[in-house]
């Protein structure tokens, strides 16, 4: 048996982690009926299409798609490649470099089911380490629509966590290389289409979430991408001006904290 769910993961130069990835895809309690590894013209003498087109060779259980762009477009652009590709009702999103608890589609995907009004879902993410025990999952399913509010104060939807329906007419904006997720899931919710998190640690990092590596390695170029989302959704009349000074002035605040963090971490670590 297998859920009605495209898994859709972006693929720059992850020859060395993608396995771990799908290896947790692999162990799902309740499997995905495909998965689709979109390569974002990987740079690397295709080391990384070598490992996909081997990865596709060899899983029987779950159908495995390889698209391969031909330039270099960021993961929202990825995103949107297996998107329009995809044939299941679901969509789940994962990072090459990201993995899954062994029952997150099997909690999720029913959830999803059962609560058919929402159009898209997530969880909590958690780092950890290559070795490391996974976290313990509460005993007790709890969901909570989450408000506009909430979500311009915080992005509540890491990515790898979030499973959305695929029919919605939203896309991550083409070629937006930092806060492109962020931007996808605040048009939805400010389009008055719920969403909900659910209270389940499925989603695991294996790096920090700011100051060490990837994109958001650069929290710079990550913060202009955050107020570059704001600009966006208040040009397009979805918050007020009032709305738009408040929550830009606040992520300054985040910045400035997360930069003194950076800091004192590197600071730590010499």
């Amino acid at each position: 048996m297998h859920a009605s769910v495209s898994v859709i993961i972006p693929c720059y130069r992850c020859a060395d982690t993608i396995q771990r990835a799908i290896d947790s895809v692999l162990a799902q309690t309740l499997q995905p009926k495909e998965v689709l590894l979109i390569d974002d013209y990987s740079d690397d003498e295709e080391k990384t299409l070598r490992v996909l087109h081997h990865i596709q060779a060899t899983v029987k259980a779950i159908e495995i798609k390889i698209i391969q762009l031909e330039k270099n477009c960021g993961p929202g652009s990825a995103r949107n490649a297996g998107w329009e590709d995809a044939t299941q009702r679901y969509l789940a999103f994962l990072d090459a470099d990201d993995s899954w608890h062994p029952k997150k589609l099997e909690i999720q995907y029913q959830w999803m089911l059962k609560h058919a009004d929402s159009v898209l879902s997530g969880h909590p993410s958690r780092k950890v380490s290559e070795f490391s025990e996974l976290p313990v999952l509460p005993e007790s399913l709890i969901s909570q629509r989450v408000n506009k509010y909430k979500l311009l104060i915080t992005n509540c939807f890491p990515t790898r966590s979030v499973m959305l329906r695929r029919d919605l007419s939203f896309r991550f904006l083409p070629e937006k290389r930092y806060a492109e997720d962020y931007l996808l899931w605040l048009s939805i919710v400010l389009n008055s289409r719920p969403a909900h998190v659910l209270n389940m640690p499925m989603a695991y990092t294996y790096k920090q979430e700011f100051g060490d590596g990837g994109l958001t390695g650069d929290l710079w170029k990550t913060q202009k991408g955050v107020i570059d989302t704001f600009q966006r959704i208040y040009n397009a009349g979805l918050i007020s001006r009032l709305v738009f000074i408040f929550i830009s002035s606040f992520s300054y605040l985040k910045y400035s904290r997360r930069w003194v963090l950076i800091k004192w971490r590197i600071k730590k670590e010499s």
